[in-house]
């Protein structure tokens, strides 16, 4: 449940209190003034603070811890109590952060009540911590190939460390999970992974969603970097920030400081930046859309990574990995994959990547025939084509023949292809593809090919005699 903390310069006071509250099952600890209670604090996070506005013989007095405990714990509930109470203390407490205020001396039965909901306030935000950490991509690294073992081992070299990490790669690679995967494996697991999503927040906005606001309608309004504050600060596609924005994010950078909108007092954060982009940010900074100043402070520590045509060796686990995720999270059926679906897998050109892949896995999963093994008639129909090296990739059914019946398969498509083109034209066909018109003809009834300067060309289906049927 977590425990309460009490701060108040009367003994009686806080004492009374803790011993109603351990009389209804509470954990209580006490504090007598401002350093007590900071060091309690700093010993063990508190579920709850009910907390004296006026503290004798102390440097700092109520709405002073307020807050200095709403900007470094901003999850903590604060309830403050006060025997000189009035509506301008109540309500200044209250634009600080304050949970609610109670005026001594007060009523047992309300002061429960206000007590019970405030831990239910922090039951439920701890809760919404855990349920945000939970519901992104997992932290999980799967893969053999050299490539990506490579790239692992760059990522563990950095876990410990408070080092900024830059990733690189094309959209749906996996750059968000490899900073999870960073963040999970460091000594900041417990504390905060938040995302900001460079491209999809409206510009004239940002600097609202990252730095917070304040005013006197809402009072404290916090920001994408105070809900961070102690963990992982994850910027999504640095590149789409606006320019004026890099420049107060920079600031942040060196300073670790920063003021609200509308806001005149600092803010402190202890914050690891990791951010991510799939552009070139040299080419970038050349036209003068991103600040050189702040790319040498992100890029620390550049990780690439790989896109999932650069591991085709990988794509069969990470099918695998899909269809039981799925079962377990949407009970859709575990099927297998069969030899020519992995085949098929590894050949396609995956141009969204990791992304794509599990998309493709959910489709098939979706409408598949939940008793057998994934075919590869299931997988979305693909073309053959060539990559900008000049490699050809290769998809459907001819992946998954012998280099024989593969080879005889291409041909065949390939000439017929080219026949029709030319309107069944043998010469001006042979001429293209670089053959005789002879050894062509030769070709062509090897393969079962017949031509018709009307019709083109078609696959003959010939008997056991050798005739056409």
């Amino acid at each position: 449940m977590g425990d309460i903390l009490i701060t108040d310069d009367e003994r009686d006071i806080r004492e009374l209190i803790s011993d109603i509250l351990k009389d209804e099952g509470f954990s209580t600890r006490v504090a007598a003034n401002a350093e007590q209670c900071m060091s309690e604090i700093e010993s063990e996070k508190p579920a709850l603070m009910i907390l004296d506005i006026w503290l004798k013989d102390s440097h700092m007095d109520g709405i002073d811890i307020l807050k200095k405990v709403k900007r470094e714990h901003p999850e903590i509930p604060i309830v403050i109590i006060s025997g000189h109470g009035n509506i301008e203390i109540a309500v200044a407490a209250i634009k600080q952060g304050a949970y609610d205020f109670i005026e001594k001396p007060f009523n047992i039965d309300q002061l429960m009540v206000v007590i019970r909901r405030a831990m239910e306030t922090s039951r439920l935000r701890r809760e919404n911590q855990e349920l945000r950490r939970a519901d992104g991509p997992p932290a999980e690294m799967l893969g053999e190939s050299t490539i990506f073992r490579t790239m692992k081992s760059q990522l563990d070299k950095v876990t410990k460390s408070n080092g900024r990490v830059m990733l690189s790669g094309a959209p749906g690679s996996g750059k968000e999970i490899a900073a999870r995967y960073i963040h999970a494996n460091s000594n900041r697991a417990d504390a905060p992974f938040v995302v900001v999503s460079s491209a999809s927040i409206d510009p004239e906005r940002m600097e609202d969603v990252l730095f917070g606001r304040e005013t006197k309608e809402n009072g404290i309004e916090q920001g994408l970097l105070e809900q961070a504050n102690g963990g992982v600060i994850y910027f999504d596609e640095v590149a789409e920030m606006p320019l004026g924005t890099q420049s107060k994010i920079l600031r942040v950078l060196v300073d670790q400081t920063f003021n609200r909108v509308g806001g005149t007092e600092k803010v402190q954060v202890d914050l690891r930046v990791i951010s991510s982009t799939n552009r070139d940010l040299d080419a970038e900074i050349a036209a003068g859309n991103f600040r050189q100043e702040l790319f040498h402070r992100l890029n620390v520590v550049p990780i690439a990574v790989p896109s999932l045509a650069e591991r085709r060796d990988d794509i069969p686990m990470l099918a695998e990995y899909f269809i039981e995720t799925f079962n377990r999270t949407q009970g859709l059926p575990l099927r297998a994959l069969a030899d020519e679906t992995r085949a098929m897998l590894q050949t396609m050109p995956w141009p969204g990547n990791v992304r794509q892949l599990k998309n493709v896995v959910e489709r098939v999963l979706i409408l598949g025939d939940s008793s057998e093994p994934i075919s590869a008639r299931e997988l979305p129909a693909q073309e053959n084509h060539v990559e900008e090296d000049g490699r050809v990739v290769l998809s459907g059914a001819l992946a998954t023949l012998p280099l024989r019946e593969a080879r005889e398969l291409f041909e065949r498509e390939y000439l017929l292809t080219q026949i029709n083109r030319f309107g069944g034209n043998i010469s001006r066909t042979a001429s293209f593809v670089g053959m005789e018109r002879s050894a062509l003809h030769r070709k062509l009834k090897s393969l079962g090919v017949v031509t018709s300067s009307k019709s083109g060309a078609r696959v003959a289906h010939v008997n056991a005699d050798g005739e056409e049927e």
